[in-house]
């Protein structure tokens, strides 16, 4: 005997419901209704799956190209100058999340060349030390980071802001610091010419427009410092750099402020969270919307079967098992559709950049300029926590769209039912 014909019978009359028959034309109505909430069922949450793969493929694209700038945390001793940033580096390596540290100075000025003006972040930075602590040296695509030396008094820019100041190699460039400085002539801005040895391309436009990078030496002569500001780290996990810093807080000695890179971009990745719930919400009604044309596939289920239900209750079986039944039915038509709209919407997240290429050059069409968002592929990164997620919700909404029908066919009256028959 086969494993179906072992199953209860709520569960046998439930599946055979759900293939709905074809020997009436009402039926074949009903077998079509439940298809088109299947697909509908599918298509909503393989859109789901596929549209917050590419958000957070955007977002882990975007972190990435920060991050090879920024450092995971910075340490800054609240007295504006760190004179000892070696020790305190010793004491930030005892926690072992710590791979890396080095030291910096941060300001912020105005670069000026030929009457043009551009705001931008000054970091002095130790070229010997920085590649412990992020991947600037390798977007540097003119020159190098090792010409920043001691005394030399060149910057490496960003290739927006060199393209801003229409500077390149070798060009010269003034740098206006915000502290003033007091002059015969009166208060005076600080200022000082530097030359342009290198331009980087982070691909993330607010540090490829606004970031200029110096030696460290110069930095502290220009902040009239005797010892950098403080210190930049790179941990093993970049997702708990909150935790770390805390824990750094907590540990390392003196008067300290600890910064981690989700702090200094609070509100671009708070920007992106509060777009990834609207997105979720927003189709997860498309599901809701397919999960509750069961409703209506149900109804007409429970009308055509009445004299059946009213069939199964003279035999003996009870209310609950009739609701039982239409249960089943709408059940397993939102796992079928869970199932496959699961199915499609991995594949396609994780073949996306694949997928796009050959719709773009089927329609001739580019979806993403290189020179508007810096990439030019579709960024996917499926989640299999998210995948859980959406097929949970599909099958919790499919299942409470069954309760009414069924509830209405375990209300059905025998002898009314049968009545016309």
């Amino acid at each position: 005997m086969s494993i179906i014909h072992k199953l209860p019978y709520e569960w046998l009359v439930g599946l055979r419901y759900t293939r709905a028959g074809r020997r009436s034309g009402r039926n074949s109505f009903i077998s079509f209704i439940s298809l088109i909430s299947v697909a509908g069922i599918a298509l909503g949450v393989a859109a789901l799956i596929v549209v917050l793969s590419v958000m957070n493929g955007f977002q882990k694209e975007v972190t990435d190209r920060m991050l090879s700038v920024l450092a995971h945390i910075e340490i800054y001793d609240a007295r504006g100058a760190m004179p000892n940033w070696q020790a305190a580096s010793k004491e930030a390596f005892q926690n072992p999340a710590v791979k890396g540290a080095a030291p910096f100075v941060a300001t912020q000025g105005m670069l000026l060349q030929d009457g043009v003006m551009r705001p931008a972040v000054i970091r002095g930075i130790l070229p010997s030390e920085e590649g412990k602590v992020s991947d600037v040296a390798n977007k540097v695509r003119r020159g190098s980071l090792d010409s920043l030396q001691p005394g030399s008094f060149n910057v490496v820019m960003g290739y927006a802001l060199a393209r801003a100041l229409n500077v390149g190699m070798g060009d010269k460039v003034t740098m206006m610091l915000a502290q003033a400085q007091t002059t015969p002539a009166g208060v005076l801005p600080r200022t000082r010419s530097f030359t342009v040895s290198g331009i980087f391309e982070a691909g993330h436009f607010e540090f490829d427009s606004g970031l200029a990078l110096i030696s460290i030496d110069d930095a502290q002569k220009m902040e009239r410092l005797d010892a950098p500001s403080g210190i930049r780290l790179r941990i093993e996990d970049m997702h708990r750099a909150p935790i770390v810093a805390h824990e750094l807080k907590q540990t390392m000695s003196g008067d300290l402020l600890v910064r981690d890179w989700s702090k200094e971009n609070a509100n671009w990745f708070a920007a992106v969270q509060t777009e990834k719930k609207m997105m979720f919400i927003i189709l997860t009604l498309i599901i809701a919307v397919a999960a509750f044309n069961l409703v209506s596939t149900l109804v007409m289920t429970v009308t055509d079967k009445q004299a059946d239900i009213a069939i199964l209750r003279t035999l003996g079986s009870s209310p609950r098992s009739i609701m039982k039944i239409f249960m089943i039915q709408g059940a397993l038509v939102g796992i079928m559709g869970t199932a496959l709209g699961v199915g499609f919407g991995v594949l396609v997240a994780l073949n996306i950049d694949v997928i796009v290429p050959f719709i773009e050059r089927m329609l001739g069409v580019q979806f993403l300029s290189q020179d508007i968002y810096l990439i030019s592929a579709l960024p996917s990164d499926l989640r299999w926590i998210d995948v859980a997620k959406i097929g949970g919700i599909s099958v919790l909404l499919a299942f409470v769209a069954t309760l009414y029908p069924s509830y209405s066919a375990a209300r059905v009256k025998p002898a009314e039912a049968l009545r016309y028959e």
